[in-house]
């Protein structure tokens, strides 16, 4: 299974992926259970990931926040690095933090969109 925003990195790590090593697509699936603390929604939807990247056993995400300074960083942290790490055959992940491009609400889901309007954000 691939995630609407694959990139063709992460489905190359895919292919290269060796046996017991999670697919660029179960990562993806993992970090949809990873809610931002303040907004109830999970980073996918918030578009907050930009990449996803296995070379077994090391996954490398690379992901914004939606703005510098953020003070749910260290929690969105700890949580990426538990659903990745807990998934089979990943004993290292690696977040790269970037700002380029920088996060705007254009990035958010259909869904993410609808679960912020149901809450009065937008």
């Amino acid at each position: 299974m691939s995630h609407p925003n694959e990139s063709g990195a992460a489905a190359a790590g895919e292919a290269a992926a060796g046996k017991g090593a999670p697919r660029p697509g179960e990562v993806w699936e993992a970090l949809g259970f990873v809610e931002d603390p303040e907004l109830g929604i999970d980073v996918v939807s918030l578009g907050l990931v930009y990449d996803v990247t296995v070379e077994s056993p090391r996954v490398r995400i690379t992901m914004t926040l939606t703005t510098i300074g953020c003070p749910a960083a260290d929690d969105l942290e700890f949580q990426v690095k538990e659903a990745v790490g807990s998934l089979e055959g990943v004993e290292d992940v690696q977040i790269e933090w970037t700002f380029d491009p920088p996060w705007s609400p254009d990035r958010i889901s259909e869904e993410g969109r609808d679960m912020l309007i149901s809450m009065g954000y937008l």
